[in-house]
């Protein structure tokens, strides 16, 4: 059996039809009538007035910070529990990324600390224009709190939600929450394009700005005129139609993750020292990624010895994100941290949770998790895998 992944890509014939089909329709070069038709299905998804398909997830975190004329001097706080991406598009700016660390239930952004922060560099006369949450996992972060705290500040807030289409948090999806927000469509998300992301937002001048920038911001004229530096960041036609064909799976996507969330929930119940994280009203997640959390000092095991069982398994795993603040590229930047992040990272580890999981591989993964655990065997076969 080959090496079971973290979140392989779930592709079908749909997906491949559609790829033929604006192939064959000669919409090969970037942009076309596949990319209008992505952006449009994804701004109904998320009720979202505009979205501007893109390269990547860090390419939309990148303009639309440029869109709201982030720059060097600025302070911009952020998750410190999430992938560089993040922090990487806030420097791009020039600006200095400000590491917020978490809150010990959800890994979110704690807002206690941002409003803390935020105070500090008001209080230092710092300029924060702009604030740029992580939705950890899939989850969204605490939006009503961290809008409040931003909006009172005079900073607008950009949902890093890479990870979070197809969640909702307090009956608003993701995507919607904020004054603008991203995704990103890269293969190990619950749906994706190859490579690639948005930008969404209800503001028609910010879509704009960055559609500009996002296609090297050439002027309206027969020659190439230019008075803005822009960038190469626009979404190809082919894959915008695999990302058609990959939206109206989705839901189905999220069913297939849940569903394995719900199998490690079962098997590790009974297990001392060993829970899923998130799990506590992950109704709304979109359960990207399952991760445990483990006690070394009551369960069997820690979350280095469990990977490398799993490991000599052939079974993928992975800790949870090493804090931006502990990065050695970030040493020396601006925290505000309480060592949730830090006890996360050395106790987490994340699970293999993609909705292409077959039901072979399911039983793989959980046989082996019961001999590293001393787990119970579970009791209902997940019918959740693919076949």
């Amino acid at each position: 059996m080959a090496r079971i992944l973290l979140s392989s890509p779930d592709v079908t014939d749909l997906e491949r039809a559609a790829l033929a089909e604006a192939f064959d329709s000669g919409w090969i070069a970037p942009l076309g009538p596949s990319v209008d038709a992505f952006e449009n299905a994804v701004a109904r998804r998320v009720d979202r007035r505009h979205a501007v398909a893109l390269a990547s997830g860090t390419s939309a975190l990148h303009l639309g910070l440029l869109a709201w004329g982030v720059g060097p001097g600025d302070v911009v706080p952020t998750s410190t529990m999430t992938f560089a991406a993040t922090a990487n598009a806030i420097s791009y700016t020039g600006a200095t990324p400000y590491f917020i660390d978490s809150d010990p239930e959800t890994g979110q952004m704690d807002p206690d600390l941002l409003e803390m922060a935020i105070d500090r560099l008001h209080s230092e006369g710092r300029p924060v224009p702009a604030v740029v949450p992580v939705d950890l996992l899939g989850r969204c972060a605490d939006y009503p709190r961290i809008v409040e705290i931003a909006h009172r500040a005079g900073a607008r807030v950009l949902a890093d939600s890479a990870e979070s289409l197809g969640a909702v948090h307090a009956g608003i999806p993701a995507g919607k929450l904020g004054d603008a927000a991203i995704f990103s469509f890269n293969g190990n998300k619950v749906m994706t394009t190859s490579g690639g992301g948005m930008y969404l937002t209800d503001d028609a001048d910010a879509a704009e700005r960055v559609r500009h920038l996002a296609t090297q911001a050439r002027e309206p004229a027969v020659h190439y005129e230019h008075r803005d530096i822009g960038y190469n960041y626009r979404l190809s036609n082919l894959l915008a139609a695999m990302g058609v064909a990959q939206l109206s799976r989705l839901d189905a996507m999220i069913g297939r993750r849940r569903a394995r969330r719900e199998a490690y929930s079962r098997l590790v119940a009974d297990v001392p020292g060993v829970e899923v994280f998130q799990r506590a009203g992950d109704d709304d997640d979109n359960c990207w990624l399952t991760a445990l959390v483990i006690d070394p000092e009551i369960a069997a095991t820690d979350a280095a010895g469990l990977s490398a069982v799993l490991r000599e398994a052939g079974i993928e795993s992975r800790p949870l994100w090493k804090p931006m603040h502990l990065q050695p590229v970030f040493a020396g930047f601006p925290a505000l941290v309480n060592g949730v992040s830090e006890e996360l990272f050395r106790t987490g580890l994340t699970l293999p949770s993609g909705s292409a999981l077959t039901e072979e591989e399911c039983g793989l993964v959980d046989a082996t998790l019961v001999d590293a655990l001393g787990a119970r065997e579970p009791a209902v076969r997940w019918e959740g895998a693919a076949t």
